[in-house]
């Protein structure tokens, strides 16, 4: 009788459910965390978990500075979807997709949300000294009308009659570069960035020069470069400062 009873277990626990498969009942687990630091304005957003409002500090929507942290397990095959929406529009801001497997890649998550411009990068900003110019750049939307396949650009400021003032080796999508600082010389008068191939002076698209105008502000700068079309015609942007918005 013993043995029949015994039998009998060792086949419910291996009993296949197809093809000799094993059926697995307990689903591998990971714990997620998600420390987010954001900055909005003037929109008002939300953050959706899953389709479900995040509150922050007892609101479902915010403006200015946004920190948060979330918790909550994934699934070895589930994925779960954080969403950034203008809580006004309804409009999806951005998404970003969580998984067992790349949870890693999110337990730090920063944003900058300017009218017509998002940012993946939280900004901070450089301390300049008096009588003093400081400039950092990123380039967010770099390849989108140009169809170049760089991730990164180098750049050279220069005042009007061609003297550098100061050279950027990689400006690139997510991050603003390091600031550069040099010694301000006029309320007037505007700088140009050129840009160019990493490591190169040549284009970093086509073939002729390629100089963006930039607002020159003493104290701190943080240019937004953009590409975009006008008429048909791909030009080079630099009208928007973060650094207005700190």
């Amino acid at each position: 009788m013993k043995k029949i009873i015994a039998l009998t277990l060792f086949t419910l626990l291996f009993s296949c459910t197809d093809d000799n498969t094993l059926e697995v009942y307990d689903k591998a687990q990971k714990p997620a965390e998600v420390n987010i630091k954001g900055y909005s304005k003037p929109d008002i957003l939300q953050l959706r978990l899953n389709g479900s409002p995040v509150p922050i500090n007892g609101k479902a929507s915010y403006t200015d500075k946004i920190e948060t942290q979330l918790q909550f397990v994934l699934d070895k095959d589930e994925s779960s979807e954080l969403g950034i929406y203008n809580s006004e529009t309804g409009a999806q801001v951005a998404k970003y997709s969580i998984t067992y497997d790349n949870i890693n890649d999110y337990k730090s998550l920063s944003f900058f949300n300017l009218p017509g411009i998002f940012l993946k990068t939280y900004a901070v900003k450089p301390q300049v000294n008096l009588g003093k110019v400081g400039f950092e750049f990123i380039f967010p939307n770099l390849g989108e009308f140009s169809g170049s396949s760089l991730t990164n650009v180098k750049g050279v400021l220069k005042r009007e009659n061609g003297a550098v003032l100061a050279e950027f080796d990689n400006i690139g999508k997510e991050n603003f570069t390091a600031v550069k600082i040099y010694n301000f010389f006029s309320t007037s008068a505007p700088v140009y960035l050129e840009l160019y191939k990493p490591g190169t002076m040549e284009p970093y698209t086509g073939s002729g020069l390629i100089q963006v105008k930039i607002k020159q502000d003493i104290g701190a700068n943080m240019m937004v470069i953009q590409e975009k079309m006008e008429n048909g015609i791909v030009v080079l942007k630099g009208d928007i400062d973060v650094a207005d918005y700190l």
